[in-house]
C-alpha cells in the first residue's frame, strides 16, 4: 500500500469552508494536479470531444470552470456559446487562456456565485462540469450542479457526466495502521491512547495497492445526475461484502466510479485501486477491531453519509457493520471528513 501523509495545515485562522474552497481553487497548484490527471482529463476530452455531433451548434455550461479546460473542449467539439462559470480568482487566468487559444468570441466566463450571478443565458443545452470530490462527495460542487441542472437545463438536455457511483470493500492493512492508528497507544513509553480515538476517525485518503483488497466490491450508492436531488446527497445505504479469501480486514475501502452515459460510445473510468491512478485516490476507514475472514464470509451493514451541519462541503459518516462466519464481529463508528484533516500536496 503507497501512502502518502496529509500536510499539516500552516494557517492560524478559520475560514469558513466556502471560504477555504474558493481560496484552495485560485492557487495554479491544484489545477496543475487535475490537468496532469490524464485519467480526469482525458476522460472529458474523449467523452465532449468524440461525440462532437452532440455538442454542434449547442449551447453549454461549465459548472466550476477552473481554468477552462472543459470550455475549450466543448468549443472545440462546435459547441455555439459555452459559458463558464466559477468563483475563485483563477477565473482570471482563465481569461486570458481563452484569448490565447482563440475561444475569446465563443466563450464567456463569468466570476461569481451560481445562486448570484446572471448569466448571459437563460437555458443551455448541455452542461459540464467536474464537480467531484474525495469519495465522491467531500467537497464536491454537486449540490450546485443539480441547482444549474433545475435552473438552466433545457428540456431534454444533457449531462456531462451524468452518471456516478461509490463503491466500498474491506482491505488487509496491517502495517500502515500499525503506523498510523495504532502508533498512539505507546509513544515512546507514554499513554497517547486518547488521539488513537481521533486519528481513527479521520478518514485517510491515499493510493492502495489492489492486493490488499479482502472483499469483492459492492456498489453503494449511484447518482443519476438527470434526475438526482440535494437530499439524495444526505443517504443511508445496505452493503453486503463477501470474502474472497482467508485473510484480516483492518479497514472499509471506498472509490467511485464516473459514466458519461449519453455519449455515442459510454465513456468510463474508475478511481478504484484495480485502476489507473487519479488524484482523487481511494478514501480508507479504518476499524477499531482486526477482522478474521475466511472466504465466503459476509460483512454486512450500512453506510450513513450526511453533510457536515457546520461546513456543509465536509462529511459525517456512520458505518454500522456486522461479520457473519467463524469469527463474528460487530461495530459501529463515527467518521469525519473535514477541511483541516484531508490535505494532501494540494487542498481539494
Amino acid at each position: 500500500m503507497s501512502h502518502h501523509p496529509a500536510a499539516a495545515s500552516s494557517s492560524t485562522a478559520a475560514p469558513t469552508s466556502s471560504d477555504y474552497y474558493a481560496d484552495s481553487y485560485a492557487h495554479f497548484g491544484i489545477h496543475e494536479e487535475m490537468l496532469k490527471d490524464t485519467v480526469r482529463t482525458g476522460s472529458y476530452r474523449n467523452a465532449i470531444v468524440n461525440n462532437a455531433h452532440l455538442f454542434k451548434g449547442k449551447t453549454v455550461l461549465d459548472v466550476g470552470c477552473g481554468t477552462g479546460i472543459l470550455s475549450m473542449f466543448a468549443a472545440k467539439a462546435g459547441a455555439k456559446h459555452v459559458v463558464g462559470i466559477d468563483m475563485s480568482n483563477i477565473l482570471d487566468q482563465a481569461q486570458k487562456i481563452i484569448e490565447a487559444n482563440g475561444f475569446a468570441d465563443c466563450i464567456t466566463l463569468v466570476k461569481g456565485k451560481l445562486e448570484e450571478v446572471e448569466l448571459p443565458l437563460q437555458q443551455f443545452d448541455i452542461i459540464v462540469s467536474e464537480w467531484m470530490g474525495y469519495f465522491l462527495l467531500y467537497e464536491s460542487m454537486l449540490d450546485t450542479v443539480l441547482l444549474a441542472r433545475d435552473k438552466y437545463l433545457a428540456p431534454g438536455g444533457l449531462m456531462f457526466p451524468d452518471t456516478a457511483a461509490i463503491y466500498l470493500a474491506a482491505i488487509e492493512d496491517q502495517e500502515y495502521k500499525d503506523e498510523k492508528i495504532n502508533f498512539w497507544e505507546n509513544v515512546y513509553g507514554f499513554d497517547y491512547s486518547c488521539i488513537r480515538e481521533i486519528a481513527l476517525r479521520e478518514p485517510l485518503v491515499d493510493v492502495v495497492d489492489v492486493r490488499s483488497v479482502v472483499t469483492d466490491p459492492f456498489m453503494l450508492k449511484e447518482i443519476n445526475l438527470l434526475t438526482a436531488k440535494k437530499e439524495d446527497l444526505t443517504f443511508t445505504a445496505d452493503f453486503n461484502l463477501k470474502a474472497s479469501r482467508d485473510d484480516l480486514g483492518h479497514a472499509f475501502l471506498a472509490w467511485f466510479d464516473i459514466t458519461f452515459a449519453c455519449c455515442h460510445k459510454p465513456v468510463r473510468f474508475s478511481t478504484g485501486p484495480h485502476a489507473k491512478y487519479t488524484h482523487w485516490k481511494q478514501t480508507v476507514f479504518y476499524l477499531k477491531d482486526t477482522l478474521t475472514l475466511q472466504t465466503g464470509d459476509r460483512i454486512k451493514g450500512s453506510l450513513k453519509c450526511e453533510p457536515n451541519p457546520r461546513n456543509n462541503r465536509d462529511l459525517l459518516i456512520e458505518i454500522d457493520y456486522k461479520v457473519d462466519g467463524k469469527f463474528p464481529s460487530m461495530d459501529k463508528i463515527d467518521y469525519s471528513m473535514c477541511v483541516f484533516v484531508i490535505q494532501q500536496q494540494f487542498p481539494i
